[in-house]
């Protein structure tokens, strides 16, 4: 897996859930398994295997997020940036009116609140371009260029 960039609240966010995981979740499905085996027959007992598909799934995301946590790079927004980076709100003007973008990390996107991914198309093509920069974007819709008003 290729290094990946993510801003601090994209690393908090996972660190959260990681802990969320560790702390929380295993010991809530190490009951499970417990009051599971206590019912007796584990070969017919569908809430013992149950909770090992759980049990299974949540070491699988532990080990997936201590990986990523161990490679990803944090980078921070810059106050007063002269070009889009990670971080950035970016305000831009096309021939649907004008939108803000917030360029953020891949865990923390959210297209109905204006957050893309630095990875999107969108996001790729924004990265390192200035105020001013027109920008054209293909996405499944088709191609769209953009003009960047303005940089935060």
């Amino acid at each position: 897996m290729a290094n990946q960039i993510i801003s601090q609240e994209g690393y908090d966010k996972l660190k959260q859930e990681l802990e969320l995981l560790t702390k929380t979740r295993r010991r809530e499905i190490a009951e499970r398994i417990q009051i599971a085996k206590d019912l007796g027959d584990l070969s017919e007992n569908a809430e013992y295997s149950d909770a090992k598909d759980a049990q299974a799934f949540n070491e699988g995301r532990i080990a997936e997020l201590e990986q990523l946590l161990k490679t990803v790079t944090v980078v921070k927004g810059e106050q007063g940036a002269k070009e889009v980076g990670m971080g950035s709100v970016v305000t831009v003007k096309s021939f649907a009116g004008t939108k803000i973008f917030n360029i953020v990390s891949f865990n923390e996107v959210d297209p109905t609140a204006g957050k893309i991914s630095n990875e999107s198309p969108m996001g790729r093509a924004f990265i390192h371009k200035k105020r001013g920069d027109k920008v054209k974007v293909v996405t499944p819709r088709g191609e769209t260029e953009y003009e960047i008003i303005k940089i935060e």
